[in-house]
């Protein structure tokens, strides 16, 4: 399984991006796909995710900004980042918690990273 990220960059404060993960490869089950991040010194956090059902969970410090949506035709899932603050610079990861098809286990895929900084 692999996780393709992009879309990251340089923004404004009040600006927006969109990133986009795509997964490939072949899967049992998909559970959940999302997006953390990463600043230097702290832990990896959730920033959102979304079950194959459409459920959708969000940090709190970006609810109303951002929003993550999900196409399963192609396997990809969506982080629309508005209204960005200077402490949403982080690196960001798209996770993917799948069952493998030689697998009874669910496990999580990380994707490589991209960079998101807002200057003020």
């Amino acid at each position: 399984v692999q996780l393709q990220a992009s879309g990251g960059g340089l923004v404004q404060a009040g600006g927006s991006l969109r990133l986009s993960c795509a997964r490939s490869g072949t899967i049992f089950m998909l559970n959940h796909m999302g997006w953390y991040r990463q600043t230097p010194g702290n832990q990896r956090e959730l920033v959102a995710s979304v079950t194959t059902g459409g459920t959708t969970t969000y940090a709190d410090s970006v609810k109303g900004r951002f929003t993550i949506s999900g196409d399963n035709a192609k396997n990809t899932v969506y982080l629309q980042m508005n209204s960005l603050k200077p402490e949403d610079t982080a690196v960001y990861y798209c996770a993917a918690e799948v069952r493998l098809v030689t697998s009874v286990a669910f496990t999580t895929f990380w994707g490589q990273g991209t960079e998101v900084t807002v200057s003020s």
